[in-house]
Parts: structure tokens; C-alpha cells; sequence
């Protein structure tokens, strides 16, 4: 595909308002086929509804991120295809202007030898209309921090020399950018001075904790900034780790946000652009911060198990706080049909666990079974005896009783195709406070990114919300007001063992999330032996943490994609 030069933008002025439409849907990595049809079906239906330009979101084509699947030739090819497909389906609306996010081959000049290299490839955008390629645009800004790595794939539109797009829709200017592009200055400015009335951005964004708001607050700032109004056309749904929130949006000139799709749904927002450069639109209203986490959870484990084929999960159902929220969590993505728990107790189970996890298993209605270990961890130790004698019990039988509720919750696995949803949370994973093929064992962590303080605050909301809605809180009270326990020994509690989770977490976050030196968290006032203890055990269990299944990135940095720690370290501070 050849990177030409878009056509002179039509000096016709806007005599009526234009009519857009932001596909807000839910690609899948790698479906080609699946979302050429979302994204046709979808612009045919917003054109009968009156919509003569549709956004569609960064990279849409394809999926976002489609990783190392750009290094295949036969993808690249693949893509190319598609896009000659969907330009051809939709011939017959020549008044239609399409833009579609793709993979974009085109050559780069070599730094070095200043020739002409081979193609490389470009993250880019191009507008369909009347059956034809009118344009491309190629993103400009590259994103290389947190889960973002596009510069392994890509190089920039500035470095291949690729000008800004702005095209023309019934007498509307429209400059094009992609997502990183209208964090920077430059991007917007160079589409102003090639004639731009209005900015049409489309975008991938991975959804974080308060995400949404910051979204809003840079891109109006980028509108008052440029002079310009902005739409912000975005994509739904989970790809393995990261999940993308929606809330498609725009906003005027003045930076105000005067429409907004929902969050965490497929939807089409329609808004209008006048000639005067004001855009209106529907409002959904932005969901509290605990909602948006919930819906962030039920997306990631609804992708991740429908996406991957899976016919339901397990889950392990201890009668402890994080199993209850893996377990809400999955009956709200699945279905209760689709979820199975299996309780495993051992001699060290409290009878009020029984109890409890019964209890809630009933409440929201999922396949209950009860699988006693004793028998099976007896037989371990009496295998290893010869070899034990004469030495204590420790952590090694506590893991063994781990390891064997690991193997059965696989073997039921293996036998039914279900996938085993894990039930660690961050202050597990960051301390160690979890067991290699024990509780780690499965395929998809889903509150991998909650800290323990998170779970509780979760748990509460989620209660709160049923009796909002008139139902039986999914969490017995029980679970949430009683003291945490691995329940591997008697009389244990989590506490033996690590700092206070509000201590804990407040650290974790300052030292994980925010990179804060350990001196500089002891300043703060936390105590010098809890901080070193909490710091010292992140570092030493990133053995753990990667052989750990993805799981659900929901905090600005969490264990996977955008934590890249050496194993082998001796760096102390």
C-alpha cells in the first residue's frame, strides 16, 4: 500500500451541521473477519441513522494490541485485505466517509545512509469513501511506557515523513489524529494549520483507575488549546490483561465535554458538529470509581473466558473474602451457569468457612461441591516421611495443602474445559504471601491488581449495590468482617506473617506504583522495619509473580504488562 498524499482539502464551507457516529465496539485481536463485520454492520446502521462520518477505534481492523502478530507478513497481508474489503462493502454509501484504524506499510528514509530502506510499518488510519482509499494518516506521538511498547512495532508518521490528514465531510474540515497524538501538542497543531475545523481521534486506551476523568481532562485541555472541537472515538472490551472502557466522548472548543457514550458497553454515539464549531450529543453519566473497577472485572473475565472459548470457570471457594469476590465477579460476567465451586477442606478449615462458602454459593446460585484434602495430604506426608524425618513441620506442608487443591481444581479443569479462575490479590502477589502451584495454579488472576484494602472496599460496594437493587447481598457479612486466613495451620491469620494491609498497601502503592524511594516512605512516616520487610519481599518473589497466569491490569501499574523487574538481582534500595 502506498502512502500518498492526501487529496487537497475542499475549500467548500459547512452550510448544515454534520451528523458523526463513533463505533464504540468490542474487537478481538486477530478476528479480521469478526470485526470487518462489527464495523460494517455498525456503519451501516449509524448512516440510516442520518451519520455521514464514522470513527471506528485505533486500530480497529485488527484489535488492539495485536503484539508480535505485526511481525507476521501474512497478518500484515491479511489486514491490508481486510481493509480493501470493508472500503468495497460499503461503495454504495458514497456520501459515507469511514475512518478505519489498521497496521500501515510504508518505507521509512534511513537515518544512516539517507536511502530508502525497506517498508516498515506505521500505526495507521485511513478514510474510505465511495469505495475508495481517499487517505491515510499515520500516528505521530508512539507510546513506550506502562503497557505501551509501539515502538517495537512501529515508527512514527513524522519520521516517515507522512503529513497530516484533514479531510473534508459536507463542508467540515476534519483533522485526524490517533490516541497518543492528542496527548502532545504538535499533532493538533499541524492538523490546524493544514485547515482543520474539527478533530476526529480515535484511540485504544487501556482503561486504569480514574482513566476516564484524566481522559477528559487532557483532551479538553488539547480542545481549548488548539481552538478546536474534539471527538474521542474509543473501543470496549478485554484483551488478556488490559481492558478498554469506552466512554467515547466529545467535547467543545471551550474543552467542556458535551456528549459521552457509556462505559464498559458496545454502543454507537452519535453527535453533531455545527458550522459554528459547537458538537452536542447524548450524555451517559461517568460511573463512581468502585462501579468503574467492578465493570473494569466483569469485562476482563467476560472477554478473557468467551474470547478463549472456554465453557465456564472454576473457582476454589475457601469461605474467605477473595474467593467470595472472584466468585461475584464471575456469576456477574458468566452467569451462574457457568461458574462451579469446589471447597477443599483441610484438618486447619474453620467450620464457619464450611459455612459461609456454602452459604454464598447458594446465594448466587452456582454448582457447589466439597472435596476433603485430608486424606490426600496425609498420604503426602506419609510419602515424604523418610525423608522429613526428624524435622519440623514448617511451609512446606501449608504449601502442600495448596498444591494439591491446585492439582484437583486442574484436574477438573483438564476434565471439563473450564477455566480455573485464581483467587490471589496484590498484596499476595507483591509479597510472596501465595504458593507456586497451589493457589497460583490456574488461568486468569482476576483481582491479581487489587490490594487486599481494594478486596474489602469491593466487597462492600458490591453488597451495597444488591440491596440498591432490592437483592440478597451476593457476600455473606461474615466473610468480610472476619479476620483473613490461609487457614494451613491452626490458629493462623494472615497477620502472623506481614504488616497490617492498610500499613502494607500504603506501601505497596508508594513503592510499586509510584517508584517513591524507601527512605523517602519512611520519611512519611511508616516504620522503618515494616518498609523494609514489605520492600524487601517484593523483590525477592518476582520468581513467582512470572510464572503467575495474566490477570486484570486495573491500577496505573500493576504486576504484568508495565512491571518488567529483574528475577536475578542483588539492588537493595
Amino acid at each position: 500500500m502506498s502512502l500518498e498524499s492526501p487529496a487537497a482539502v475542499s475549500t467548500v464551507s459547512a452550510t448544515s451541521d454534520l451528523s458523526v457516529a463513533m463505533l464504540q465496539f468490542n474487537p478481538t485481536v486477530g478476528d479480521l473477519a469478526g470485526n470487518a463485520r462489527q464495523i460494517i454492520e455498525g456503519a451501516r446502521k449509524a448512516y440510516a441513522d442520518g451519520a455521514r462520518l464514522i470513527l471506528t477505534p485505533e486500530l480497529g481492523i485488527c484489535g488492539y494490541p495485536p503484539e508480535d502478530l505485526l511481525m507476521r507478513p501474512a497478518f500484515l497481508l491479511a489486514c491490508e485485505q481486510v481493509l480493501q474489503q470493508v472500503a468495497a462493502s460499503l461503495a454504495d454509501l458514497p456520501d459515507l466517509a469511514l475512518v478505519l484504524g489498521h497496521p500501515l506499510q510504508g518505507g521509512v528514509p534511513d537515518l544512516h545512509s539517507r536511502s530508502f530502506s525497506a517498508p516498515r510499518l506505521l500505526n495507521g488510519a485511513s478514510v474510505l469513501r465511495a469505495g475508495q482509499i481517499e487517505g491515510h494518516y499515520a500516528k505521530r506521538e508512539l507510546p513506550n511506557y506502562q503497557v505501551f511498547d509501539e515502538r517495537r512495532y512501529f515508527v512514527s508518521g513524522r519520521e516517515a515523513g507522512l503529513a497530516p490528514l484533514v479531510f473534508n465531510v459536507q463542508g467540515h474540515r476534519v483533522g485526524l489524529l490517533i490516541c497518543e497524538d492528542a496527548w502532545f501538542d504538535e499533532p493538533a497543531k499541524a492538523a490546524k494549520e493544514q485547515g482543520a475545523q474539527v478533530l476526529a481521534v480515535i484511540n485504544a486506551s487501556p482503561f486504569h483507575a480514574g482513566k476516564r476523568t484524566e481522559r477528559e481532562a487532557r483532551m479538553g485541555d488539547r480542545a481549548r488549546r488548539v481552538g478546536l472541537p474534539l471527538l474521542y472515538a474509543h473501543q470496549v472490551g478485554g484483551q488478556d490483561e488490559v481492558v478498554f472502557d469506552g466512554a467515547s466522548f466529545a467535547v467543545d472548543a471551550g474543552g467542556g465535554v458535551t456528549a459521552r457514550a457509556p462505559s464498559f458497553e458496545a454502543a454507537c454515539l452519535h453527535v453533531s458538529v455545527s458550522a459554528d464549531g459547537s458538537v452536542s450529543g447524548p450524555m451517559a453519566p461517568g460511573l463512581s470509581p468502585e462501579a468503574e473497577i467492578w465493570a473494569a472485572l466483569v469485562c476482563g473475565v467476560r472477554d478473557y473466558v468467551g474470547k478463549n472459548g472456554f465453557p465456564g470457570a472454576i473457582i476454589g471457594l475457601s469461605g474467605g473474602i477473595d474467593s467470595a469476590l472472584v466468585l461475584a465477579i464471575a456469576v456477574d460476567a458468566l452467569g451462574a451457569d457457568k461458574v462451579r465451586t469446589v471447597m477443599m477442606p483441610s484438618p486447619y478449615t474453620a467450620d464457619i468457612s464450611w459455612i459461609d462458602a456454602e452459604d454464598m454459593a447458594k446465594r448466587v446460585g452456582v454448582r457447589h461441591e466439597e472435596i476433603a484434602i485430608a486424606p490426600t495430604f496425609e498420604s503426602f506426608k506419609q510419602a515424604l516421611s523418610p525423608m522429613f524425618a526428624g524435622l519440623p513441620e514448617d511451609t512446606t506442608e501449608e504449601n502442600i495443602q495448596a498444591r494439591i487443591r491446585g492439582t484437583l481444581l486442574m484436574a477438573l479443569s483438564n476434565k471439563t474445559g473450564s477455566i480455573v479462575l485464581t483467587t490471589g490479590n496484590k498484596s499476595e502477589m507483591a509479597t510472596g504471601y501465595c504458593t507456586l502451584y497451589g493457589d497460583m495454579a490456574g488461568g486468569f488472576a482476576v483481582i491479581k491488581d487489587l490490594a487486599k484494602t481494594l478486596v474489602y472496599k469491593l466487597a462492600l460496594w458490591r453488597n451495597s449495590e444488591a440491596v440498591r437493587q432490592g437483592q440478597i447481598e451476593p457476600i455473606p457479612e461474615r466473610i468480610i468482617t472476619r479476620p483473613p486466613s490461609a487457614e494451613l495451620r491452626p490458629d493462623q491469620k494472615d497477620q502472623d506473617s506481614l504488616p497490617p494491609y492498610e500499613v502494607l498497601d500504603a506501601i505497596l502503592e508508594r513503592y510499586m506504583e509510584h517508584d517513591e524511594p524507601i527512605e523517602s516512605i519512611v520519611a512519611a512516616g511508616f516504620d522503618a522495619a515494616d518498609v523494609d520487610k514489605v520492600t524487601r519481599l517484593i523483590k525477592i518473589n518476582e520468581y513467582k509473580r512470572r510464572q503467575a497466569p495474566v490477570g486484570i491490569r486495573v491500577t496505573h501499574r500493576a504486576f504484568g504488562r508495565d512491571w518488567r523487574y529483574p528475577i536475578t538481582s542483588r539492588f537493595r534500595a
